[in-house]
């Protein structure tokens, strides 16, 4: 379970929310929605400890999030498509893995890869995909990292219509299997089934 209480953020003299409370359970997403500079990316940062709160509390199962065992659960995808230019999809996927302290599996990341779309794609440089293509090589993460918890930060940039679909797929069948996701968006999102907050 995530658990966020009277959460605040400002940034120098702006006080951007507060006072922002709300739990997830498995099987839960949280659609963050708000206008630009709102300070949707602001929220999913504090969520993962990657920026400071002026106040407030964030538990993972009951836990501060600082721990070993949150880092282990939760993936964090920002709305930067992360990958190096230079590098292969295959390559990029290979140092996340290693930057995660973990390996990653030639076999399981090349058919990953296939099915984010990018089959034929796997040893070109990254510089050559087109936008859309390269948000699918970051969310190619979402299947080769175990994670319980999903935070994504305008996920569906970039994509077309059939990679909206793929992504809304993957994130109901990350929640049917007990996950839980928090997305920022500006429009409505195509994720089946689970339960819905908003915030």
């Amino acid at each position: 379970m995530l658990e966020v209480a009277q959460l605040s953020c400002a940034r120098g003299e702006r006080l951007l929310f507060s006072n922002v409370s709300f739990s997830l359970n498995p099987g839960e997403w949280l659609h963050v929605q708000g206008s630009n500079g709102a300070g949707k990316t602001s929220l999913l940062r504090q969520l993962v400890g990657l920026a400071p709160r002026e106040a407030g509390q964030i538990l993972w199962q009951g836990h501060p999030i600082h721990s070993p065992q949150f880092r282990n659960d939760i993936l964090y995808l920002g709305h930067h498509a992360a990958v190096k230019e230079d590098l292969t999809p295959w390559e990029n996927l290979h140092l996340a893995s290693m930057l995660d302290g973990g390996s990653s599996d030639l076999p399981a990341t090349l058919k990953a890869l296939q099915r984010l779309g990018l089959r034929g794609r796997e040893n070109l440089p990254v510089r050559v995909l087109s936008a859309g293509q390269k948000r699918r090589v970051l969310l190619t993460r979402l299947l080769i990292r175990p994670a319980k918890l999903w935070v994504l930060d305008e996920a569906f940039n970039a994509l077309d219509v059939s990679a909206v679909a793929l992504l809304g797929g993957l994130i109901a069948e990350h929640l049917g299997g007990g996950g839980m996701a928090v997305l920022t968006s500006h429009q409505a999102l195509p994720v089946p089934g689970g339960k819905t907050l908003t915030l």
